[in-house]
């Protein structure tokens, strides 16, 4: 599995738009295997996003599809800076249900 944590530094007043953009289920982005985003206790943190696709090729051709980067620029709305991205492969995973 390959794929993303990164850092979104929300505009003030900005979340519950951002949230709604977010919204789309991991099901519907081909070769994608799980979404997570997180508000860290910290109130003046960053939210912090974990994406999982099945392979770095289907990371990358979603990273580069025309649909995704529509996306990302109504993302950019809503943020005060471009996120950090850290790209790599995830080497150990367990869901516990």
């Amino acid at each position: 599995m390959y794929g993303t944590i990164f850092n979104l530094r929300v505009k003030a007043g900005h979340e519950r738009d951002l949230l709604e953009l977010t919204n789309q289920p991991a099901s519907e982005i081909k070769g994608a295997v799980a979404w997570f985003l997180m508000k860290p206790d910290d109130k003046n943190a960053d939210l912090v996003g974990v994406a999982v696709f099945e392979s770095k090729e289907a990371y990358v051709a979603n990273a580069n599809s025309p649909e995704q980067h529509e996306e990302f620029t109504k993302w950019m709305e809503h943020l005060e800076a471009e996120p950090n991205w850290t790209d790599g492969e995830y080497i150990q995973a367990e869901m516990i249900t």
